[in-house]
């Protein structure tokens, strides 16, 4: 689906990110994680093509990244910055409808699906109750919940998310993520996330990528990952694993 290759970014003269290639494919679940400066941000924005590389080529369903129209891309590609934007003046119904204009447009008739679409992604966010309130007027994570509930009406095959969980607390971080599993397991939707929690990424990702000091410093499954020794030197402090009652998969936890 989403495939770079040969890719450089660079800010005041140094190299933030540096990739030789990553492959991104269609219905998996991916996580990217990394320490702050890491530069996940600025893989996230690459993909959602905020700005180009430096160098390299990215390419999505064989094609470069550059080529699609915008509205063609955001039929195929979702994306929630890490820093939303001011809504002022709309209700939750109408954030979330905006969710269909890629498919619509401004002009064109709008069918009994994107309602449809509309009210099943208020639902799945569990936020159908807040639909005639204000979205600014809503709780941080609230507010989180609503932009989710927008990407998913907008029914592309690839949803990116920069630190989707940030603005949630706990019971809502698993309830989105179990929320996000479930669309890539019914739906096949890809899905690539920016988590911070170790855990929260081994129990949901079928993939993480972790990125160190610009580079890929690794690439497998949950559970290749979650070794004291490797978790230790991605994030230069001592991390050791547990044991958690009732599951087979241990925890990461700080020395």
């Amino acid at each position: 689906m989403l495939s770079l290759q040969d890719i450089e970014v660079r800010r005041d003269g140094r190299s933030v990110l540096a990739l030789d290639a990553l492959q991104l494919e269609a219905g998996s679940f991916t996580v990217i994680l990394g320490h702050n400066g890491s530069g996940k941000s600025t893989l996230m924005n690459l993909l959602a093509r905020q700005f180009p590389p430096d160098r390299g080529r990215i390419e999505l369903d064989g094609k470069p990244l550059a080529s699609y129209r915008q509205r063609n891309f955001a039929q195929k590609v979702a994306f929630l910055p890490q820093h939303l934007p001011d809504v002022a003046g709309l209700t939750v119904r109408e954030l979330v409808r905006l969710g269909r204009f890629p498919w619509r447009g401004l002009l064109a008739r709008w069918q009994p699906e994107d309602e449809h679409a509309i009210d099943q992604a208020l639902q799945q966010t569990d936020i159908a109750h807040y639909a005639d309130h204000l979205a600014d007027s809503l709780s941080g994570g609230e507010r989180q919940r609503a932009w989710v509930a927008m990407l998913l009406a907008q029914q592309a095959p690839l949803l990116l998310l920069d630190e989707p969980t940030s603005a949630l607390d706990l019971a809502h971080q698993y309830g989105l993520m179990t929320l996000l599993r479930a669309l890539n397991r019914e739906t096949g939707r890809a899905i690539v996330a920016i988590l911070h929690d170790v855990n929260l990424a081994a129990r949901f990702a079928d993939r993480i990528v972790a990125l160190k000091g610009g580079r890929c410093f690794f690439d497998g499954s949950p559970d290749q990952l979650l070794s004291g020794e490797r978790l230790s030197a991605l994030y230069d402090v001592e991390i050791r694993l547990v044991e958690q009652p009732g599951q087979a998969r241990k925890i990461a936890v700080v020395q």
